[in-house]
């Protein structure tokens, strides 16, 4: 369930300032909306896991964190990461 290697490093290249940018706002987001998307169509499949569904929401709810601090400090940057990733905008 966890991301590769490969898909990491993708997801750092093009959220990322530079290659080994890990830490920003933005790649964090992106980050968590994959895993947080693998997490759903687990879900989708195994309905009962429950273990995976409160790693889901606590997932969701850092993510959210996330933007809203994001929201508040870097509103262009903001707006690019949520069109990128197609994530609605209710924060």
């Amino acid at each position: 369930m966890a991301l590769t290697v490969a898909k990491k490093q993708e997801i750092v290249s093009k959220f990322g300032k530079t290659e080994t940018d890990t830490g920003s706002t933005e790649v964090q987001i992106a980050l968590l909306s994959a895993r947080i998307a693998e997490l759903t169509e687990h879900l989708k499949s195994f309905k009962k896991d429950h273990a995976s569904r409160l790693g889901l929401l606590k997932l969701v709810g850092q993510r959210r964190r996330l933007m809203r601090y994001l929201k508040r400090t870097d509103r262009a940057s903001y707006l690019t990461t949520i069109e990128a990733l197609s994530i609605r905008d209710n924060i």
